[in-house]
């Protein structure tokens, strides 16, 4: 039996959650896949070596419209998503068949190490759904911030799930892992798709679009966290968009202009919460980007394309920013692109 307690940082907490409590062997299917099947990366020594390691994406949403309240209490949406190569990784290697237990490790202060993590929540959805009865070791080396609408954590899940399978023999097929990680949450199903996407329902319902135009990018992230439900807590229905997703769909898949092309409904309530993000947002807006807007349900921005040099400060980009004392929290800036994978792979750092 799965032990709770996991060797690493981080002390134990329960959950009430079924997918992120530890699977019994005895709900275990009799099947065992052999990892010879899989083709290793390296060999975990001890020393930093590992059987897999994996670049785990992020994603912005270029479009999100909240298209109802439903009656469960969460909404439908209808947003494009894009990866993006601002990543994180992911290191796996396969424990000696006398393994008890999982080892999970996270360079990240502050993230947790229990199996409230959804990288742990992943390996159990794997040995649940795969049949497959070993332990794992994993490292997660952060560089995607938290409570930023990035879907960092998400990501994290998507390609340990893959990492897993890859390891063991692809006893899953890609429409397998693809149902298994709506167990991890909506945005985790995202990332089983080629890294553009348009996701109705609450995310869930994935329908993949071809790569958009390559631009790039940059995130800027303040160091003030938001949660999603005291967005939505804030969100007023009657003043969202009335722009119909579908023909904002067209807008991106087209590389056409038009009214609302990249609408959050979520930051209004995001500035309402906090109203320095607007600030902010309205500065970036100044130094002449193309497109600024927020990711998700924040709190970090995207900006597209490059700033304007005749309306930059003497200090430069993004220097203007990172260096500001306007704001009440310090803020970091991240350069990205648009990031797709093949459909036989999993991403690769830009």
């Amino acid at each position: 039996r799965t032990k709770d307690l996991l060797l690493g940082r981080g002390s134990p907490r329960r959950t009430t959650d079924p997918v992120a409590q530890p699977v019994h062997q005895d709900m275990v299917v009799e099947q065992v896949h052999p990892v010879e099947a899989a083709s290793p990366v390296g060999v975990h020594n001890g020393a930093g070596n590992w059987d897999i390691q994996l670049c785990s994406p992020s994603k912005i949403n270029l479009f999100l419209r909240i298209v109802r309240r439903r009656m469960d209490g969460y909404h439908d949406l209808a947003s494009l998503f894009q990866a993006i190569s601002l990543s994180d990784e992911v290191s796996i290697s396969l424990l000696p068949e006398t393994a008890t237990d999982d080892i999970f490790e996270c360079d990240m202060e502050g993230v947790p190490t229990d199996r409230t993590n959804l990288v742990l929540r992943a390996v159990d959805v794997f040995r649940m759904r795969s049949g497959v009865r070993r332990f794992f070791r994993i490292r997660l080396t952060k560089t995607v911030p938290a409570q930023a609408g990035l879907g960092g954590g998400s990501g994290n899940a998507a390609t340990t799930l893959y990492g897993l399978n890859e390891l063991c023999g692809r006893p899953g097929s890609p429409d397998d892992l693809e149902d298994w990680s709506k167990q991890l949450g909506s945005d985790a199903t995202f990332f089983f798709s080629q890294g553009t996407a348009y996701c109705t329902g609450r995310g869930e319902i994935l329908d993949p679009k071809p790569a958009l135009r390559p631009t790039s990018m940059y995130i800027v992230k303040p160091e003030v966290g938001l949660s999603t439900p005291a967005v939505f807590k804030a969100l007023d229905l009657d003043s969202r968009s009335t722009t119909d997703p579908e023909s904002l769909l067209r807008l991106h898949l087209d590389a056409l202009d038009g009214p609302d092309k990249f609408v959050n409904d979520l930051e209004q309530p995001a500035f309402d919460c906090i109203p320095e993000l607007a600030m902010l947002k309205a500065k970036l807006k100044l130094l002449g980007f193309p497109v600024v807007s927020m990711s998700g349900s924040g709190t970090s921005l995207f900006c597209l394309g490059e700033p304007d040099p005749s309306r930059l400060p003497a200090e430069g980009w993004p220097a203007c920013i990172t260096n500001s004392d306007t704001f009440p929290w310090p803020i970091k800036v991240f350069p990205a692109t648009f990031l797709n994978r093949d459909a036989s792979g999993w991403y690769k750092s830009s």
